[in-house]
């Protein structure tokens, strides 16, 4: 399967904590970076969503960012120490019949050490429900960067196939095209005036022919497109490997257009560029 490096996913959660928002989107890029955006008590969660996105991806930019609201009732609280409050107003009203002034402020009883006691949410549950979220998230965020990945695949394959068909297309004007070759080179020695037998024709005809013999240009531009298929049924990171056989194309597409001597073969290796050009961009999204 091959998957595109552009994507996006976002999924809601609802619990008794309150709620939370997962998105994950992501551009073409040539190695994998990750940036977070998370709430500055949840970034504890970055080493691990680190790790599930190397797992899974290998190129593009991605962005993963968390919003959550949480509920005020699961918020961090405060619990009293009933029987030392109680223990520290009984002293108080001891020392009173001691001969102690003074009334009894119960807002420095709750100072008293040990007396107020800070009651932390239960974040450990909150993160690990946050983490499946995530993975939910990330499995549904790599569905549809593979459902893009196979309409480029079907665009290039589109592509492949035309530039076999400008295979076939000059490959069927060489036998015209040389003989058009061969009129052309008669034609100039008649306007020059010069009496050519036979066999000198033929062997100008040979120099020419060998000049502009694209046989080889042709077998290999349908073995790259034979390269080209096979990687795309292999499937997974490909995107360096079809850009480096984009660079053969051309390779092959340029020396065409090197040795024409025939504006239909002209023609065809413009098209060929074209179709490469176009495969090309559609690689660059290609993880």
């Amino acid at each position: 399967m091959i998957f595109s490096m552009t994507g996006f996913a976002r999924k809601e959660h609802k619990a008794n904590w309150g709620t939370a928002v997962w998105e994950i989107r992501s551009v073409n890029q040539r190695y994998l970076e990750t940036f977070y955006r998370i709430p500055e008590n949840f970034r504890g969660l970055e080493p691990s969503l680190r790790e599930r996105l190397r797992k899974k991806l290998q190129r593009g930019k991605v962005e993963c960012a968390l919003r959550i609201n949480l509920d005020d009732g699961n918020s961090a609280g405060f619990s009293v120490n009933e029987a030392l409050a109680k223990q520290l107003i009984e002293a108080a009203k001891w020392s009173q019949t001691q001969g102690a002034n003074g009334d009894i402020n119960p807002t420095d009883i709750l100072r008293w050490p040990g007396v107020m006691n800070s009651v932390e949410a239960d974040m450990d549950g909150v993160q690990k429900e946050l983490l499946d979220l995530f993975d939910a998230t990330l499995k549904e965020f790599i569905a549809s960067r593979a459902s893009e990945g196979e309409n480029m695949k079907v665009l290039i394959e589109q592509r492949l196939t035309g530039i076999e068909n400008e295979a076939k297309t000059i490959e069927s004007h060489m036998p015209e095209i040389l003989e058009w070759q061969k009129d052309r080179i008669r034609n100039k020695f008649k306007e020059a005036k010069i009496e050519l037998d036979d066999t000198r024709v033929e062997q100008e005809m040979v120099l020419i022919a060998q000049k502009s013999d694209i046989t080889e240009e042709i077998d290999r531009l349908r073995s790259h497109v034979s390269e080209t298929n096979k990687i795309m049924q292999q499937g997974g990171a490909i995107g360096r490997r079809l850009d480096f056989m984009m660079q053969e194309f051309n390779r092959e597409a340029n020396t065409l257009g090197s040795k024409s001597i025939n504006s239909q073969v002209t023609q065809s290796a413009v098209e060929l560029k074209v179709l490469i050009e176009q495969m090309r961009e559609q690689i660059q999204n290609i993880e």
